[in-house]
């Protein structure tokens, strides 16, 4: 599964599709935010439609690191989110 890196606000967060198909696979992705390990981990969800590429992994490829910071301040808590199986985050 493609990763990506990126730091915001001085925590580094990794970002990774979340997997889930919809009926919208085509038009949008959801992607997850990680921080953290562990009882302490951090898990945001946000949903973004991209412009160019049709596939999940080539679509984050061509995120820059503002744009995804950008969907980072979008997001929603993991819990709220049916792509993160509603799990709570623990820390």
């Amino acid at each position: 599964m493609a990763r990506r890196s990126i730091e915001v606000d001085g925590d580094r967060w990794v970002v990774y599709p979340s997997g889930r198909i919809t009926v919208y696979d085509r038009d949008e992705f959801a992607l997850i935010f990680e921080k953290g390990t562990g009882p302490n981990r951090v898990r945001r969800v946000s949903r973004f439609s991209p412009r160019g590429a049709c596939r999940w992994d080539a679509a984050l490829a061509e995120l820059s690191d503002d744009y995804l910071s950008q969907l980072l301040h979008a997001s929603q808590i993991a819990g709220t989110s049916p792509e993160a199986g509603y799990q709570r985050n623990r820390g």
